[in-house]
């Protein structure tokens, strides 16, 4: 296993109920080790890079309407 981990910052988290989609959106990204969301849109993450790739998680990301502002 090849763990890497990056912190985010995405838009569109506007309340907790936009923290919780964000998070199902991510449950169903196999290879995510954890996934941690504060109300700023501040997004730390850990996944395996052997079953998932950066560029998958983004993609999941932006197609919840959370698009990467940057990361860190």
């Amino acid at each position: 296993m090849a763990l890497r981990a990056e912190t985010m910052q995405v838009d569109g988290i506007r309340c907790e109920r936009c923290v919780m989609r964000l998070g199902h959106a991510l449950e169903n990204v196999d290879g995510i080790e954890s996934a941690n969301a504060s109300l700023l849109g501040r997004l730390s993450l850990a996944w395996d890079d052997e079953r998932v790739e950066r560029a998958e998680i983004v993609t999941a990301l932006e197609r919840a309407g959370f698009p990467l502002v940057s990361s860190e």
